[in-house]
């Protein structure tokens, strides 16, 4: 049985979300992701209904109904009313690579409280990628699958040097230099640990472009995976989200989420 990443009880399960099927851990409400790493909702508060109050209170009114309160955060979400969905609080507790963290801390609108290198030890905790990847030629930024006929080679180089870097940073500790200026030998692969809280608006447009083909495989990972706690804790929300956020085609993950929806409908 795998071991949970985050609470290390062994309780993980498959579970199934579209066309993915990952690691769960119902003991802390965590998925695993990528080797090491971990995506785990601690706390919410609001949802589907606390949506519908911020709306109303426009006209001094709260809730019509289900379905009644169902159409209006279907209308809201088609017309880009953006601003009801600000009004709830999901509560992430987050382990990844560095250079994922430091992609994730660009969406501002949130807050952000990370583990800190002059105040722990780091522990020898680094991503090592399965498989590489190769410039993308149509995008830039990007990268695509592509065969390397000593792939097992490089990777076994990428290995070896974070495992230097780790042998000169307790070397450095060890003899007495501060954690804080020691940290600066270690690579963009170590993995850190943060918390982040963030309202629903904030938290979909976060999904709309981290989801995306475009966006870095790893980050992928951890953005899908917080896709679920959506629909989990805000089904109405979730279901409009999927249904008036996306150009059709545009993007492949939310495309099976749809496909999803419409059987079931």
């Amino acid at each position: 049985m795998s071991l949970c990443n985050r609470c290390l009880k062994g309780s993980i399960v498959d579970l199934k979300f579209g066309e993915r099927l990952w690691g769960y851990c119902g003991t802390c409400v965590s998925f695993n992701v990528l080797d090491k790493g971990f995506v785990s909702l601690i706390d919410f508060c609001g949802g589907d209904q606390m949506v519908v109050r911020a709306a109303r209170i426009s006209y001094g009114k709260e809730s019509k109904g289900a379905e009644q309160d169902r159409k209006l955060i279907n209308y809201m979400m088609k017309h880009k009313h953006g601003t009801p969905f600000e009004h709830s609080l999901f509560v992430f507790h987050v382990k990844a690579p560095i250079f994922v963290a430091r992609q994730w801390f660009r969406h501002r609108i949130g807050s952000f409280n990370e583990i800190s290198g002059r105040y722990v030890e780091y522990q020898e905790e680094f991503y090592i990628p399965k498989s590489l990847r190769a410039p993308d030629t149509k995008n830039k930024q990007g990268s695509v699958q592509a065969e390397f006929s000593n792939e097992q080679e490089l990777i076994r180089l990428f290995a070896d040097s974070i495992s230097s870097s780790f042998r000169v940073y307790k070397t450095l500790v060890d003899s007495g230099v501060a954690r804080e200026i020691a940290r600066a030998v270690l690579p963009l692969s170590l993995y850190t640990q943060f918390y982040w809280s963030v309202n629903p608006r904030s938290l979909m447009n976060f999904i709309s472009l981290r989801t995306s083909e475009d966006a870095q495989y790893e980050i992928r990972e951890y953005a899908e995976r917080i896709t679920f706690f959506v629909k989990d804790k805000m089904p109405w929300t979730f279901s409009a989200f999927i249904e008036f956020g996306f150009e059709d085609g545009k993007n492949k993950f939310i495309d099976s989420l749809k496909s999803q929806i419409n059987k079931k409908s």
